[in-house]
């Protein structure tokens, strides 16, 4: 079973806060079952865009895990805004989140540092 999106949200400002980092919620969808999507946001004022991963890069052991991709790496705020207006009017449900941080490879599980088992 997946944990609540709104947990798992809660969860993620936490520790970016407990280290000194800043993180807010941008748009909160659903509390049960929302996608959540990560803006990270740079120092030199790009963002990167994470989404949650196709459901081939699970297995039946992590059937409840959450995983995320790279959806957009380094690009301008606009784009990413243009990018998130798009999936809003797919799935206005679905969570977007705002972090202030230069790595969150140690907070975000990431299907980059995985094998996909289909390819």
């Amino acid at each position: 079973m997946r944990l609540r999106s709104d947990i798992f949200v809660s969860a993620l400002t936490r520790r970016l806060f407990s280290r000194g980092d800043f993180a807010a919620v941008e748009h909160k969808g659903s509390e049960e079952a929302g996608a959540i999507f990560i803006r990270q946001r740079f120092r030199d004022g790009l963002e990167t865009l994470y989404a949650p991963a196709p459901q081939s890069f699970f297995d039946d052991e992590e059937s409840g895990a959450r995983l995320f991709e790279i959806r957009m790496d380094r690009k301008e705020p606009e784009e990413i805004r243009q990018m998130l207006d798009r999936e809003l009017k797919f799935d206005p449900d679905l969570w977007i989140i705002e972090l202030e941080t230069d790595d969150i490879t140690d907070i975000v599980p990431l299907t980059d540092l995985r094998i996909n088992p289909l390819g």
